[in-house]
């Protein structure tokens, strides 16, 4: 669990540097954008068609069983998710980590409403919504799987 949970930090340290410009500027890495990040979990599929229908994601590829991966992007294809499952027994116990550990962010218009909307369809709420000292809205809850989904609203945006 321990190596899991480091490999998951590394991917997301990495990313993380990438987007902040810490990968440099040099002609070399010019051309280098995150494309996809990619998690294991339980049901790929039903998975994928939750954050379709509820997310407004869209599946780019699909993968055969038992695998089942999916791919799907946001609505405005900035960014993808893979969702497999392979090994089976090797899901990470979402439900027990802290979100602070791993979450899948999105910005969002109306947190507040937002969460009202996921927590109907299934979702179940992590904390309230709060606005942290930045002026960033932001609230954390799970996925029907447990994944830790954050929804946020940045006083200053930090992406187009």
């Amino acid at each position: 669990m321990i190596h899991k949970l480091s490999t998951i930090a590394l991917v997301t340290a990495l990313a993380l540097s990438m987007l902040a410009g810490c990968a440099g500027n040099s002609a070399s890495t010019s051309n280098i954008r995150l494309e996809h990040a990619a998690i294991n979990v339980p049901d790929p599929v039903a998975m994928a068609q939750w954050y379709c229908e509820n997310l407004g994601m869209k599946v780019k590829r699909e993968g055969p069983p038992p695998v089942n991966m999916r791919f799907i992007s946001d609505a405005g294809g900035n960014m993808m998710l893979e969702l497999y499952n392979n090994p089976p027994d090797e899901v990470p116990d979402y439900k027990s980590m802290n979100p602070l550990s791993l979450h899948i962010a999105f910005h969002v218009d109306d947190v507040a409403a937002v969460r009202k909307q996921l927590i109907a369809a299934g979702a179940t709420a992590h904390n309230e919504v709060a606005t942290t000292p930045a002026g960033d809205v932001i609230t954390i809850l799970r996925d029907p799987w447990g994944v830790p989904i954050q929804f946020l609203t940045r006083a200053k945006p930090m992406l187009k």
